[in-house]
């Protein structure tokens, strides 16, 4: 993949304290983002509200869709025809948008969509749409989801989005939540020769050999470019490497074990996990997205009485950081699966988990996150 720095233009380096939906924003146009399609939701509005400032600013393009559906089919427009594309939402208007994101999954339109969870009808924190990102949309696919868990890394992770999208022509979900999008907290932008961004790999052959979706058994096809006499059906029927729609079983089977194979046989590079305190630790908090914040309190809060707990901080959980849950599992007596939701992921974590070591949970849904004294005291009551 081609591998270039960040362009000047578009950094605005320095430190700078700022609202976390702004520096998802600043993350997007130092990536690259050219194209967004958004339609108003809170707690997402501030996005489309800067991305309206900020891509005129630098040559891109802002279009407000008259829904969310619009909106991502504008933003699959978009990446095809070569953009950097993206769109926000937040839990409601994400179902909206779940045919459209299975389009892009099939027809591997590279667009970055960051879903500002809350609570069902009211802007109060949840985790609750963690399945759904995997799960959503119909038909095969592997779903890539980033989860930070500050506002520095609401602009960190937007970069590390882009380019795994760009990578791996897969659509990638930025999971945010009302508790990070709407807090203001320092942001430290390097400057632009220390940011590095993948951009998408083009043919080399002419449009009479280029077959648009011909790869290697668990690759990527390369992208043909914009107004140069290459020609694609980008289909959600099953498709051959020629693009035409095709209903062989063979056909089918042949594209869907690429599609997801692309991201399930490189999970090893797109999976990441912190350790936090981990290694003399003989209980683990596993954690994701602002949750990891008081987990890591929390687990201090135990070592100061005695109990050697430690945090694994996902970065990513889909796909699933199986290796390194499996890793934590091997070197502590538990694992303590903390989510602001009713326990959704914790299951992924048993899965992986089982046989190796009991995994207990801490949930929490009244659209607040956990406090470190409610994970201190959870677990406290289960080591009894």
């Amino acid at each position: 993949m081609p591998i270039v720095q960040a362009d000047p233009k578009r950094v605005e380096s320095g430190i700078h304290f700022t609202l976390g939906n702004y520096a998802l924003v600043e993350g997007a146009i130092t990536a690259g983002c050219d194209f967004f399609g958004g339609y108003p939701i809170t707690p997402a509005n501030e996005i489309s509200e800067m991305m309206s400032k900020r891509l005129p600013q630098v040559g891109g393009k802002f279009m407000q869709g008259e829904d969310e559906l619009c909106s991502i089919y504008a933003c699959a427009g978009a990446a095809l025809a070569g953009a950097k594309a993206m769109t926000a939402t937040a839990s409601a208007g994400f179902n909206y948008m779940q045919e459209g994101l299975g389009y892009c999954y099939t027809v591997e339109a590279p667009v970055v969509i960051a879903n500002v969870q809350r609570c069902r009808g009211e802007n109060y924190a949840s985790q609750a749409d963690v399945m759904q990102m995997r799960w959503g949309a119909s038909g095969d696919y592997e779903a890539i989801v980033v989860c930070p868990a500050s506002v520095q890394e609401l602009y960190d992770y937007t970069i590390w989005a882009f380019n795994l999208a760009q990578e791996y022509r897969n659509p990638v979900i930025i999971m945010s939540e009302t508790t990070i999008a709407l807090m203001r907290e320092r942001l430290d932008i390097p400057p632009a020769a220390q940011i590095s961004l993948t951009n998408r790999r083009y043919t080399t052959l002419s449009p009479e050999e280029y077959m648009p979706f011909a790869a290697a058994p668990y690759g990527c096809p390369d992208a043909a470019p914009l107004g140069k006499g290459y020609h694609t059906i980008y289909s959600l029927n099953p498709h051959n490497e020629a693009g035409g729609i095709d209903w062989d079983p063979q056909e089918f089977d042949r594209l869907y074990r690429r599609i997801t194979g692309k991201i399930r046989e490189n999970s090893d590079r797109i999976c990441r996990a912190e350790r936090i305190m981990l290694d003399d630790a003989e209980y683990a908090l596993v954690a994701y997205g602002s949750e990891t914040r008081p987990a890591v309190e929390a687990a201090q809060m135990l070592r100061e009485d005695g109990i050697k707990a430690g945090v694994l901080k996902l970065c990513n959980v889909w796909p699933v950081p199986e290796r390194q849950i499996r890793e934590a599992a091997r070197e502590v007596r538990k694992l303590f699966a903390v989510e602001m939701n009713i326990g959704k992921y914790a299951g992924e974590i048993e899965r992986v988990a089982g046989g190796i070591c009991g995994v207990s949970r801490i949930t929490k849904n009244l659209g607040l996150i956990h406090t470190p004294t409610e994970i201190y005291q959870a677990v406290k009551e289960d080591l009894k």
